[in-house]
């Protein structure tokens, strides 16, 4: 009978730098799922890879006084490095430097371009180059990017463009007719109402101020825009032709059963990468997960805050296992999850060492003490064994259960929970207790027997999550891995068999203040910039609210300004309010030209008592900042406000 075959992908990671634990979670979890569905007895295909294309890469190579390509086959090697060193089991790594697959996106552009869904136009917008992302002012997040909350700056130039509302309302039906396609729920209800509904803005889809990515091929001067490259990866990865020449393998494995990616980057996968799919007339892939972050402390992991944290440092410190183990365990379905040095010494201690590893140990050890190492089922049965029992067998149906909805985290508490209990089943029959009693031997063998069979079946359900420690408990056990068909039954560990003589400490426990100091030896924090002055001023008279309800702040315009003849400080400004004009003289003149005033939004007390200044009339004030050393700074409000909005 043959497999039925699921094909699974990560996002591919962008080329800047070295991936942090925050990306790599993401490889983990991919591989845990693919692990799983193969002992579920699927045919996987595991894709993942590197995204290469882009401004941010060519300045960054140009930094580096590299080519791109020499900068990105640096950067690509040490994300393979890391997946690598993270034992994750993907079938292909792609990169959009492939030859293959710069070929299949130059055809796949000029066919939308052939077929009318593609345009050439203008593009005008604030631009952020980390996302390279266009965006209008309404789509901006005080003031910066949406997406990632850096400075956006205005920018035009001529480009190619997709005609996304051709195929909304297609989408629109897609997403109500399916309800498994986006997950968690949440995701699909912020794209349904925050992008779909509202109605989609036609998507840039070519560059011309920068040079390093796909040529358009009838229009060399453009390269072809990040999103329309990085998300074919899924169909070239595995031998999509446009011509209609695709391989067997894409045939067998498109659509994707699940596209795995972070929630920061839903938006592409749910609405372009669909539209863009139901243009090349392919179906669409049947599920995408937005897995949410995993947050260093109480933030997001970012370099220039300098709170990164690397799967390598960690696997040196903890070993491989213990971080899959870490990232799975503690990322919620939905919400973010938090690492911290301090969390994965207290989660190695008390789950690891404690939970699992001294339970392996004690069953062995008690083994060789009490029987030779010789494990046998003599048939000496009580109560509370079928307790035991229930446990150990239910466990691989709530596993299936958790995996299927993609809630590893809770699939991999079920296995601790197993082991849990055979803890539990220790302090319930005490093993050292029965030793005593010649005649309780055959219940004795019976429990370790029992003891030893759970420890087998929890170990065999472990792989996928950490396949060297379950690699391991077996080895010592010298039990076979057991098969996911296999576990509804218990008692298939051989009697008679003889565990290893001398038990490996899994997880031997760690003290935490020395793991912290050992961190600070070797990463050692940041030096803080300097605080920034701070001025202390004599304070005024308290006034009431009323006081201060008295007085009207608007922002204004300046639409003309000229020095005031006669003075040496005052500058003369016609300030537009709402509709109105008003003439405010200011002793800026030192700081200001009339040419900087000019165009500027500020703000303004409007309803202060006309007086004239250098005999010229001031109908207002504009107010300043004034720092230690007299010099002044113009107050202007930080997102755009039109002339005459209140200030309040």
């Amino acid at each position: 009978m043959e497999k039925k075959k699921f094909y699974m992908t990560t996002a591919i990671a962008y080329t800047s730098g070295k991936p942090h634990i925050g990306n790599t979670y993401e490889i983990i979890l991919a591989d845990a799922i693919a692990r799983y569905k193969r002992a579920q007895g699927y045919d996987v295909f595991f894709q993942t890879g590197t995204d290469e294309h882009g401004q941010k890469i060519e300045l960054k190579a140009e930094e580096a006084g590299i080519t791109p390509k020499e900068f990105v086959d640096n950067v690509a090697g040490e994300i393979k490095r890391i997946w690598d060193l993270s034992n994750t089991s993907y079938d292909k790594f792609i990169r959009t430097t492939d030859a293959d697959h710069e070929a299949q996106v130059q055809k796949i552009f000029k066919k939308l371009y052939d077929q009318g869904d593609i345009y050439k136009g203008y593009y005008e917008g604030m631009y952020c180059t980390p996302c390279e992302s266009f965006f209008t002012e309404s789509q901006l997040v005080d003031g910066k990017c949406p997406d990632c909350g850096r400075e956006v700056q205005p920018a035009k130039e001529e480009a190619y463009f997709f005609k996304m509302s051709k195929y909304a309302d297609r989408l629109i039906e897609h997403i109500n007719t399916h309800p498994e396609f986006i997950q968690p729920v949440s995701r699909k209800n912020e794209m349904m109402n925050n992008f779909l509904l509202p109605g989609l803005q036609d998507l840039c889809v070519s560059r011309t101020s920068f040079t390093w990515g796909i040529q358009v091929p009838f229009d060399p001067k453009h390269v072809v825009y990040v999103w329309l490259d990085a998300l074919t990866n899924y169909i070239t990865g595995i031998g999509y032709d446009v011509d209609g020449n695709s391989t067997e393998q894409f045939k067998k494995n498109w659509p994707a059963d699940l596209h795995l990616i972070g929630k920061d980057i839903i938006r592409f996968h749910t609405i372009y990468w669909p539209i863009f799919l139901m243009a090349l007339d392919l179906p669409l892939p049947k599920q995408v997960f937005g897995h949410p972050w995993l947050l260093q402390g109480d933030g997001k992991m970012s370099k220039s805050k300098g709170n990164v944290i690397y799967a390598d440092d960690l696997a040196d410190f903890f070993g491989v296992d213990a971080v899959r183990y870490f990232v799975l365990h503690e990322m919620p379905f939905e919400n973010d999850g938090v690492i911290t040095w301090e969390l994965v010494v207290e989660r190695l201690n008390s789950d690891l060492a404690n939970t699992l590893g001294n339970l392996v140990n004690r069953t062995i050890s008690m083994t060789n003490k009490y029987f030779g190492g010789v494990v046998a089922d003599k048939g000496a049965a009580e109560p509370v064994d079928e307790e035991l029992k229930a446990v150990v067998l239910e466990t691989p149906k709530k596993i299936a259960e958790k995996m299927e909805g993609l809630h590893v985290a809770d699939a991999i508490t079920e296995i601790f929970t197993l082991f849990k209990r055979c803890n539990k089943y220790i302090d319930e029959t005490m093993p050292w207790a029965l030793a005593k009693d010649e005649s309780k031997q055959d219940r004795l063998a019976t429990v370790l027997y029992n003891l030893t069979e759970s420890i087998a079946i929890g170990a065999s359900l472990l792989e996928p999550f950490m396949p060297e420690t379950s690699a391991k408990v077996l080895a010592q056990l010298n039990a076979k891995k057991r098969e996911l068909e296999e576990m509804d039954t218990f008692g298939l560990y051989e009697s008679g068999t003889k565990v290893t003589e001398k038990p490996e400490i899994l997880f031997a426990r760690l003290d935490l203040a020395e793991v912290l100091e050992k961190v600070n030896e070797l990463f050692p924090a940041k030096k803080e910039e300097p605080a920034e002055p701070v001025i202390d001023i004599e304070p005024k008279e308290e006034i009431s609210f009323d006081d201060f309800g008295k007085m009207q702040f608007q922002v204004g315009e300046i639409i003309s300004c000229e020095a005031v003849k006669k003075s040496k400080k005052l500058l003369c400004s016609q300030v537009r309010i709402g509709s109105q004009v008003k003439q405010i003289v200011s002793g800026i003149k030192a700081h200001y030209t009339p040419e900087e005033m000019v165009g500027k939004k500020v703000m303004v007390l409007v309803n202060l008592k006309p007086a004239k200044l250098a005999g010229v009339l001031s109908e207002g004030m504009i107010l300043c900042a004034e720092g230690e050393n007299g010099e002044l700074s113009l107050m202007v409000p930080e997102k755009k406000m039109p002339a005459g909005a209140e200030i309040s």
